[in-house]
């Protein structure tokens, strides 16, 4: 995790900044609201420098097998 990014005003909430690595040089940093959940339900927040790992997830009926060209 990158940084926090602390609203300009109450209406707005928290972001944390996420780089991933290996993306395209546009696309290496995406930004989250910094409100989970933990295993038990309890709301919490990432740390600043938090290490955290990004998972992308289909269903198996959104997908199809990969063309060699």
């Amino acid at each position: 995790m990158q940084k926090i990014i602390k609203p300009l005003n109450a209406l707005f909430s928290e972001k944390a900044q996420i780089a991933v690595e290996g993306a395209d040089e546009l696309y290496r940093e995406i930004r989250i609201e910094n409100t989970l959940s933990d295993e038990d339900g309890n709301e919490v927040r990432l740390k600043e420098g938090a290490e955290v790992t990004v998972v992308i997830k289909a269903d198996e009926s959104q997908t199809e097998a990969k063309k060699n060209f």
